[in-house]
């Protein structure tokens, strides 16, 4: 026990090493108060003596267990308190993480949604060129078609006219 309490942490260290001192007198004690019980003198006063220093120990170490029973029963409430918050903690951080994720599938049906009504407008915007693009070439081609006619016309009244002011 020397060796383990010495090889501690100084803090423990010191503590320890008194426990340990106090306890190698008590056990000093204890073996001189055997030889001198276990002697031929041996009378009723030193066995008095002994059973009554018997309780007062037994008395200390009934004191200390409480103490220690005391100050575990405290360290595990606290740890029963911490697990309590934890697991609130828990709970509130599913709770958040689940209502994140409604968010996020809700925005993923509007992206849906706007995504498919994009396509549904290119597909118009190129039905629209196809049919502008006809009219360009239908306005044109009606644009030579109309001065053709208009040549044609403008050709035929000077023909008449030659031939009316000739004749």
């Amino acid at each position: 026990m020397d060796l383990e309490a010495r090889s501690l942490q100084p803090s423990m260290k010191a503590t320890l090493l008194a426990k340990l001192r106090e306890y190698k007198t008590d056990l000093n004690n204890l073996k001189n108060e055997v030889k001198r019980i276990t002697s031929a003198n041996v009378n009723l006063t030193a066995r008095d003596e002994l059973l009554e220093l018997g309780r007062a120990d037994s008395l200390a170490v009934s004191n200390d267990q409480k103490g220690r029973l005391l100050m575990s029963t405290e360290r595990l409430n606290q740890s029963s308190d911490r697990i309590k918050e934890s697991r609130k903690t828990l709970l509130d951080t599913e709770e958040l993480g689940v209502s994140i994720l409604q968010d996020l599938h809700l925005q993923r049906q509007s992206l849906l949604h706007a995504h498919k009504s994009l396509h549904g407008v290119d597909d118009n915007i190129s039905k629209s060129k196809k049919i502008l693009a006809a009219m360009s070439k239908r306005m044109s081609r009606n644009k030579w078609i109309v001065g053709s006619l208009m040549t044609a016309l403008v050709l035929a009244i000077i023909l008449i006219l030659y031939f009316k002011l000739t004749h």
